[in-house]
């Protein structure tokens, strides 16, 4: 009984790129074409609502000023200081990973799709590259993320080049990449590129060719 549940699980497809690579777009498309899809992001927001253990050590570490008056975590107050202190982000890492992959786990157990979706920005860096059978990389030049960040965010230059340099480098994510989606060109050839590997991952069993 346990093979066969085993034989039809879906694989997962890991999706991830540097910020502003247009990895939100590329992960609509393929929920609009029917794929199960968890997103990192999500998970990590889930972890820190109030009540959860995980806000309680945060605020113990960092005090109330990360706080928002309504009890909900502060994100950009939060940011400012992993952002300026590394060991402060290394130490927000160990108690927020596991914590995490538990709940990304969880969702990807859901899925029915043939094929299952975790995007992540942080999927190299983060280990969560480990749960699944392929790797798609979003990418883009750096000119064209640094642009497109600072229009999605009003953030400054050296906000955002703060964030990618602590997010894997361009060539470590390719590095990890079994399919790379080239983002410097409008959101239809985006989109038909996504509806390309969509229908070559139909094809696969277990995420190989």
């Amino acid at each position: 009984m346990r093979a066969r549940t085993l034989s039809t699980k879906p694989w997962i497809l890991g999706l991830t790129g540097g910020i502003g690579s247009g990895k939100s777009a590329v992960a609509q498309h393929f929920i609009d074409l029917g794929v199960h899809l968890v997103d990192a992001d999500h998970a990590a927001r889930w972890v820190v609502e109030p009540g959860k253990p995980a806000l309680a050590k945060i605020v113990e570490h960092f005090g109330t000023q990360v706080l928002q008056a309504d009890g909900q975590l502060d994100r950009t107050a939060l940011r400012k200081r992993i952002f300026a202190d590394v060991a402060e982000r290394r130490w927000l890492e160990v108690l927020l990973h596991p914590l995490i992959g538990q709940e990304i786990a969880q969702y990807l157990a859901r899925a029915e799709s043939p094929y299952a979706i975790l995007v992540s920005p942080l999927l190299v860096e983060s280990g969560q590259h480990q749960l699944t059978q392929r790797i798609l990389v979003v990418d883009a030049p750096e000119h064209l993320q640094i642009e497109r960040t600072m229009a999605r965010d009003q953030s400054s230059s050296e906000q955002v080049q703060a964030i990618l340099q602590a997010q894997a480098s361009r060539e470590e994510r390719l590095r990890h990449a079994h399919d790379v989606l080239l983002n410097d060109q409008d959101l239809h050839g985006l989109q038909a590129e996504v509806e390309r590997l969509h229908a070559f991952y139909l094809t696969l069993r277990g995420g190989q060719a």
